[in-house]
């Protein structure tokens, strides 16, 4: 692997305040190696950080195309993770997420490729889209038994290589979100292909940790994240919703152990450029049912207070939680090894652990508010 001087010095930072973006600014302004140029809306998760000397903080939108150019154009290196990635607006408002996800992002692919920059390009899991065992699902009426090892059931292992990308229906608007990052997926391959972009793609796999998301009624609204909404649930006392009851399965990567892998591409750019990365956490699989049960643990060792609270879930159908033209992948479980062989970068935190850090920080920021 390369040392840390031979990574970029500037890196522009697309959506710098959003949950992964905070957490990455931190990082990099950890280290007097890095400078860094942000762009984003909002400043509330990094006002903290906005008086460093190392890091230019422009309160624009990245609609700003002049502001986006200049900022690369000083940049070695551009991270972008501008995007709309709440499954509620999937079904909502699918222009606007295929705008978000693809149209604009795309914009500033074409800037790093105009500008000769390195373009590190957040994705999602979702690309990968419906699982194949799950279209048995639809004409069996049944959902299989877990596996009882990931190796003997390839359908499920999730291949950065080799895995087809299958979504639903174009009525089903529940994967405008995916669709939109597929496409930008594709065209950011062919900028390098046509245009000699240098690129990265990388792939999380359910991120979380503390500044996740906003909690309704309080600091947002609409219907945020299945953690968000199980931890609004958990303050306010009402019932955890377990959609469809909470069968789909899910890896949770704690934002730390998420960083360290986008830090290591950071400072090994020979190793990281052309690559699609999947960074998650195999080991850290449950449903969202068994993620309901293990916060509702959580919970009542980090608030003992509401002992005598009578702690219950409730399901209900995709149609009632997010509308119509929802669906769901009832499994996705990443293939790491390409990150871990090229990156030398493995997942170390265990999802107890990375619940009960999560749930202290919201605890801490919502308490009281709820």
């Amino acid at each position: 692997m390369s040392s840390m001087s031979h990574s970029p010095q500037t890196i522009c930072v697309l959506g710098c305040a959003g949950f992964i973006g905070s957490h990455l600014l931190a990082r990099l302004l950890a280290h007097e190696h890095y400078m860094v140029l942000g762009i984003d809306r909002e400043k509330n998760k990094i006002a903290d950080l906005i008086g460093n000397p190392r890091f230019n903080f422009f309160n624009d939108d990245i609609k700003n195309e002049s502001l986006v150019e200049w900022c690369i154009q000083r940049s070695d290196a551009v991270v972008s993770l501008t995007a709309i990635c709440n499954p509620a607006l999937y079904t909502q408002k699918p222009t606007e997420v295929i705008e978000s996800n693809f149209l604009h992002p795309y914009k500033i692919a074409q800037i790093c490729a105009r500008h000769k920059k390195w373009l590190v390009q957040f994705s999602t899991s979702e690309v990968y889209g419906r699982t194949i065992s799950s279209f048995a699902n639809d004409a069996t009426g049944k959902t299989p038994d877990r596996p009882s090892s990931v190796e003997a059931n390839s359908d499920y292992i999730l291949s950065e290589e080799k895995t087809p990308f299958i979504l639903g229906p174009v009525a089903t608007q529940r994967w405008s979100y995916a669709c939109a990052k597929q496409l930008l997926e594709r065209a950011v391959f062919a900028l390098g292909f046509e245009e000699g972009l240098a690129f990265t793609i990388v792939r999380p796999f359910n991120f979380i940790g503390a500044r996740m998301d906003y909690i309704p009624g309080i600091d947002g609204e609409g219907t945020p994240r299945v953690l968000a909404c199980f931890m609004e649930a958990l303050l306010k006392k009402k019932p955890l919703k377990l959609v469809d009851g909470g069968k789909n399965r899910r890896v949770f990567t704690y934002i730390e152990d998420a960083i360290d892998a986008v830090m290591a591409m950071l400072a090994n750019p020979s190793a990281a450029k052309g690559q699609i990365f999947n960074i998650g956490n195999p080991t850290n699989e449950a449903t969202v049912a068994e993620l309901a049960a293990l916060m509702i643990d959580c919970h009542k060792q980090l608030a003992p207070e509401n002992s005598s609270y009578n702690y219950r879930t409730e399901d209900v159908s995709a149609a009632q939680f997010y509308g119509a033209g929802y669906e769901d992948s009832d499994r996705r479980m990443p293939d790491i090894a390409k990150a871990q062989k090229v990156l030398g970068w493995s997942p170390k935190t265990n999802l107890p652990e990375t619940m009960r850090l999560t749930m202290m920080d919201y605890l801490k920021q919502y308490a009281h508010a709820a």
